[in-house]
């Protein structure tokens, strides 16, 4: 009997990592051990990573992950204002804590696909791709990050138009005009 679900499948493909008591992680696909760092990368590389404890088989994969989040964020340039991490904290135990754990998560996940989109259309797409990436937000969403997304298209465009001058710079220093 050959049957294999997709629970088995899934977990086939996951990466395991083993955390001992002595705080230490093993990798079972390369049989060493590895640092928080080399965790990171993983995850930076988007390998499916699964941490247990060697001991209990206990799931610890999201605690290693809040653990190098909090290393980020207090290693030098945080992604998250005291404010926002006092909102998230305010949703904890509030009837809205399931729907915004969701929301955070769909919307981090259409900005990323938006940003790898966006990442292959590298020139005169800014404004209106920003614009889509707005318009599919609800009312509520397009109030709270109306100033940060004009922020980001700013940046964003600046950084192309940076890139473009640079290119046209490079291509010039070889005689090459566009």
């Amino acid at each position: 009997m050959q049957e294999n679900t997709e629970g088995e499948a899934h977990a086939a493909k996951q990466r395991l990592i083993k955390k001992y008591p002595n705080r230490r992680l093993y990798d079972t696909k390369t049989s060493s051990y590895i640092t928080l760092a080399e965790v990171k990368q993983l995850v930076m590389d988007s390998e499916d990573v699964v941490i247990r404890d060697a001991k209990t088989n206990e799931e610890l994969t999201r605690s290693i992950l809040l653990q190098i989040i909090l290393e980020e964020e207090a290693g030098g340039a945080p992604m998250f204002s005291e404010a926002m991490l006092a909102n998230i904290i305010r949703f904890y135990g509030h009837a809205m804590q399931g729907f915004m754990g969701t929301y955070i998560e769909k919307n981090v996940q259409m900005f990323t696909d938006f940003q790898t989109q966006l990442s292959g259309q590298s020139q005169g797409a800014a404004p209106e791709a920003w614009k889509q990436f707005m318009s599919m937000q609800p009312p509520a969403m397009q109030s709270m990050m109306g100033n940060y997304m004009e922020q980001s298209q700013t940046v964003l465009t600046q950084m192309q138009e940076q890139m473009q001058k640079q290119t046209e710079q490079m291509l010039g220093v070889f005689g090459i005009k566009r």
